[in-house]
């Protein structure tokens, strides 16, 4: 009889570690975290951005970055929303999922 034990596929590790990003993304729209943790804890996964192609991980950097900025003024300045740049995270979050199947 055939083993019918779910096998990890090659796939499983970057979904993970996208599932990570998500997760992070959740708490700093909740206020639970930084804007640094959220960008430590997506700069850290780097099978996900391997599997990825290079223009997510150029995208998802560069989101960082203006969301660091963002987060040393208390107001929404004018150059970058918080709100917008969250909401371009949680797009990009989708687009990668859609990639990795």
């Amino acid at each position: 009889m055939p083993d019918t034990t779910a096998i990890p596929t090659a796939s499983a590790e970057p979904l993970q570690q996208l599932a990570l990003i998500e997760s992070a993304l959740v708490r700093f729209r909740d206020q639970a975290c930084p804007a640094s943790t959220l960008a430590d804890t997506a700069r850290a996964q780097t099978t996900l951005l391997t599997a990825l192609p290079p223009r997510y991980g150029e995208v998802l950097l560069g989101l960082l970055d203006r969301l660091e900025s963002s987060a040393l003024f208390s107001e929404e300045s004018c150059s970058f929303s918080q709100k917008d740049l969250v909401a371009n995270l949680e797009m990009w979050v989708g687009k990668a999922r859609g990639v990795l199947g």
